[in-house]
């Protein structure tokens, strides 16, 4: 398989709807590069959950999930499931997030998801990051909205059951929720696994893609090298 990728990211940018969506979509590709890169940045903005326990959650998994990272984290306050209604406070936090750093890579939600504030976040993206890797997440439910995905990153045994671990011990909010559970996260890794010849991985969804196939001479690269 020809693995072209990012090589070796020092500044990331990952964002979420809403408190958890970071880590149930790309919690395993953050371990990855944050245990092979100390030190490396990552900007993280969260649109919901401010002030409440879900902040209080996302600050202590994200630190989890970016181990040795210059971890710099913003969670608004837009009410989850109406954040249309506040768009122009979305744009501008998505706005002022691109002034404050130039990232390698972009962690954000799909602009196919099902889920409405998933999908207004995913397409202000494109218009504050205009040249930008951006890597669509996925987030498993009820709706249904699972694909065939572009781009793969390959989780090792032990990365997919540390993801598993610590969605279930930093979100406790989250635990009564019928498709929040071990076997939802690992089995949905393990697919995304068969499709890229690995054990686990996670998968992402690729709007726009540019190449420089010429700008290496030899060798293969991944998120994790």
């Amino acid at each position: 398989m020809i693995r072209l990728g990012a090589g070796r990211p020092d500044r990331i940018v990952a964002v979420g709807a809403h408190c958890d969506d970071i880590a149930i979509g790309a919690g395993g590709t953050l371990l990855t590069l944050c245990l092979a890169r100390p030190g490396i940045r990552v900007d993280a903005l969260v649109l919901s959950g401010g002030g409440s326990e879900r902040e209080q959650e996302e600050r202590a998994a994200l630190a989890a999930f970016c181990p040795g990272a210059d971890l710099r984290l913003t969670v608004l306050k837009l009410p989850d499931g109406r954040q249309r209604a506040h768009w122009d406070e979305a744009k501008t936090a998505v706005e002022e997030l691109r002034a404050q750093t130039d990232p390698d890579l972009i962690l954000a939600p799909r602009t196919d998801d099902a889920h409405q504030d998933h999908r207004d976040l995913a397409q202000l993206i494109p218009t504050a990051f205009r040249d930008h890797l951006v890597l669509g997440y996925e987030i498993v439910k009820w709706d249904g909205d699972l694909g065939r995905m572009a781009a793969y990153q390959p989780l090792s045994p032990a990365i997919a059951e540390q993801k598993v671990r610590l969605l279930a011990e930093h979100y406790p909010s989250q635990r009564h929720r019928p498709w929040y559970d071990r076997e939802a996260f690992l089995g949905l890794a393990r697919i995304r696994g068969i499709e890229c010849h690995e054990r686990y991985a996670e998968a992402f969804a690729v709007t726009k893609l540019t190449l420089d196939l010429g700008a290496r001479n030899s060798g293969t690269f991944n998120l994790g090298d």
